[in-house]
């Protein structure tokens, strides 16, 4: 299985890096289409994605709300600042209840090379201690979880 790679470039940045094995138009899809993402972006541990909206260009925005079976709930939503179809994705993201200070700007990456898809994912936060805090939170867990999920439907959708 492709593992998820985390590293540091800056001391306001994280990158997260994994490959697929499917072609970029697909997964890419997978990061844009709602009825998509609702199949695996957070929904692990019991959460569901229950609010997926997206107006896919420059100027629109995106909201995800995440719901638990026990009823709690965790929300966020951006801005899209600059989109190349298939290749880049560059938005702000800010939670509802936030636990980090400040906003953050997410910068996706879609590469393909022999038929894999390498996405990496560089959030820039406003400060260090922001970025730090969510280095020492359990993102790495959950976006490694939900990239494994990711794996699975694109299994589905684009047999080998």
């Amino acid at each position: 299985m492709n593992k998820l790679t985390i590293t540091t470039p800056s001391d306001r940045e994280i990158a997260m890096t994994r490959a697929f094995d499917a072609p970029r138009h697909l997964v890419y899809q997978a990061y844009t289409k709602p009825e998509m993402l609702k199949r695996w972006m957070g929904v692990h541990n019991g959460f569901e994605l229950v609010v997926c909206e997206i107006d896919l260009r420059v100027g629109g925005t995106y909201r995800y709300v995440w719901k638990a079976h026990g009823g709690m709930s965790m929300g966020m939503g951006g801005v899209y600042q600059d989109i190349v179809k298939e290749e880049k994705i560059v938005s702000t993201e800010k939670f509802d209840e936030s636990w980090y200070p400040g906003d953050a700007v997410g910068t996706v990456t879609f590469t393909e090379a022999a038929g894999r898809t390498t996405v990496t994912t560089t959030v820039l936060y406003a400060s260090k201690e922001a970025r730090d805090g969510v280095l020492k939170s359990p993102m790495a867990e959950g976006m490694g979880a939900g990239f494994d999920t990711l794996e699975k439907l694109l299994a589905l959708l684009h047999p080998m």
